[in-house]
């Protein structure tokens, strides 16, 4: 078989790395202006780490907020670690970042969804990846790029 360039694995992890990027510098500085992060992640995916509560509650996915009330941010090569506030609550977190489905910042209509192909029987990293991003523009409609339409079928 010829060898060919998988593009859907190197944007997976390009994604994935932009997270990481975005997520430190927050961590180091803190969020910026009107930025914050509505992160979407499978709570049953390897790694994962939270309290037994929210596990019950949120059995295969969840979504969390990074805005106000954060804590204790390290991030690592393959995964982050916060403290986030449930009902005046902390809990500490441990989210791989391969377990995230979609990170959108609305502050500037950003977003990243990562669509799992794993039913299909495809392996894991051929996750789809979208991407919407509307930066200050007029108001419109978030542009969505599909790597469907590059695929090999």
């Amino acid at each position: 078989m010829a060898r060919s360039i998988d593009y859907g694995t190197l944007m997976h992890r390009a994604m994935r790395g932009l997270i990481q990027t975005v997520l430190k510098d927050v961590a180091q500085n803190g969020l910026p202006g009107a930025h914050h992060f509505f992160i979407t992640f499978d709570t049953t995916y390897p790694g994962v780490e939270l309290a037994d509560w929210l596990r019950e509650r949120y059995p295969s996915e969840m979504t969390v907020v990074v805005q106000h009330w954060f804590e204790n941010l390290e991030v690592e090569d393959d995964l982050f670690r916060i403290t986030l506030n449930f009902g005046n609550q902390p809990e500490p977190m441990v989210i791989p970042f391969d377990a995230v489905r979609t990170f959108v910042d609305p502050s500037v209509e950003f977003g990243l969804r990562f669509e799992s192909q794993s039913d299909d029987g495809e392996d894991e990293e051929d996750d789809d990846v979208e991407i919407e991003v509307e930066e200050d523009r007029p108001q419109r409609d978030a542009e969505v790029v599909s790597l469907d339409q590059f695929r090999k079928h």
